[in-house]
């Protein structure tokens, strides 16, 4: 470590300790301005033996404490480092370099399961009715609203569950090791849009590394440190994905790629059926090339409801069916109001001595009279009188 970088991680150290209580959320503002730090605290936390380390996990850790979002996301940015390195040095059982690191993940994760008053938290989304709109949907596209508002009021805002309540850890063991991580990588990708380029790079970095380190695949990487097998869980991989796909779209498009490469690896090799489809999944769907932008979609895209008008297919019922009848029959009927007319009233002596002289109507002239009736009446001439 740099004697210039050195000290920029210890006048920071020692500046958040002096600032008054006022003068947090200036501070936190202005946190994003000191370009060199952010590459210091890598430097630290690559280096397990750096006597900085620790002051600088407990500095993070007061950080994340704060009330300020800023300085949560400041500290969160880390999470992918300061996992991987975990997860190294655990690997090679060497417990007595990462105790601050394991204390820092373990506070994170207490402070993130409980709310404000220290209740267990339940993270959950709601399912919304169709019978509303949204961008993603018009309720005329349904059908009719009639129709569609009844059959779905019963099942109008679903909440869903996708955290559940999780206890207070202590330590980590094996059993609880990747329940903690999973539970952190979440709420890493929960703030992913605020991260800034250097933790994209640095979830791909800890992506590819996890998943290759102690595999023939490691002897075709620059990064040639020894490293042992860690083991790894499929919900895990499956928030490690989600976090790549997001730095693929980012600014990141070879790391992500690389890394989503990396971690389909892992998955054919464990036969982890959820990493393996999601990462096929994203691999088809991915562009040939970078997006044009030089850093990337800063949002992925999605397609909005267009606002002009569409036919809308109603649902086929007996009502309906019904309803179609009577507009054909209708129809019809107009087209003989005049004969109707003519037949209802009495007919005259005139009328019945032409008829007496005039051979009958033949089916197929009555036909013709009719259709050539009609054309005129769709096309809003005046009707010819009808003579029998």
């Amino acid at each position: 470590m740099l004697g210039s970088e050195r000290g920029v991680v210890e006048e920071w150290l020692s500046e958040f300790k002096s600032l008054p209580e006022t003068h947090i959320p200036s501070y936190a503002g202005s946190l994003h301005l000191k370009k060199s730090l952010v590459p210091a605290l890598y430097r630290v936390i690559q280096d397990p033996g750096n006597e900085l380390l620790e002051p600088v996990c407990h500095q993070l850790f007061e950080l994340y404490r704060s009330s300020e979002d800023r300085l949560r996301r400041f500290t969160l940015q880390f999470l992918p480092e300061l996992v991987w390195v975990y997860l190294r040095i655990t690997a090679s059982r060497d417990r007595q370099s990462n105790g601050c690191i394991e204390a820092l993940l373990l506070g994170i994760y207490n402070l993130e399961i409980v709310d404000k008053d220290g209740n267990g938290k339940l993270l959950s989304f709601t399912i919304p009715s169709l019978s509303k709109p949204s961008i993603y949907h018009e309720p005329s596209s349904l059908g009719s609203m009639a129709l569609t508002e009844g059959a779905l009021c019963q099942h109008d805002l679903i909440r869903v569950v996708y955290s559940g309540l999780h206890p207070q850890r202590e330590t980590f063991t094996a059993q609880n090791r990747f329940e903690v991580l999973c539970f952190l990588m979440l709420c890493y990708n929960s703030a992913v849009v605020y991260m800034p380029l250097s933790s994209y790079q640095a979830v791909c970095r800890m992506s590819s590394r996890v998943c290759v380190c102690g595999f023939p695949r490691q002897q075709q990487k620059l990064w040639r440190e020894p490293c042992n097998r860690v083991l790894l869980d499929p919900e895990f991989m499956v928030q490690m994905l989600t976090a790549v796909y997001h730095a693929i779209y980012n600014g990141e498009w070879e790391m992500g790629r690389e890394a989503l490469e990396d971690i389909v690896y892992r998955s054919q090799l464990e036969l982890y059926s959820q990493p393996l489809l999601l990462g096929n999944a994203m691999k088809n769907s991915l562009p040939e090339s970078a997006p044009d932008e030089p850093r990337g979609r800063k949002v992925l895209q999605v397609e909005v409801t267009p606002t002009i008008s569409r036919i809308s297919i109603s649902a086929i019922t007996t009502a309906s069916i019904r309803r179609h009848r009577w507009k054909r029959e209708d129809c019809f009927d107009h087209s003989t109001d005049a004969e109707l007319s003519l037949t209802i009233s009495p007919p005259s002596l005139a009328q019945l001595r032409h008829h007496l002289h005039d051979p009958p109507w033949e089916p197929a002239a009555k036909e013709d009279r009719r259709r050539h009736h009609s054309y005129h009446s769709s096309s809003g001439s005046i009707i010819p009188p009808i003579t029998l």
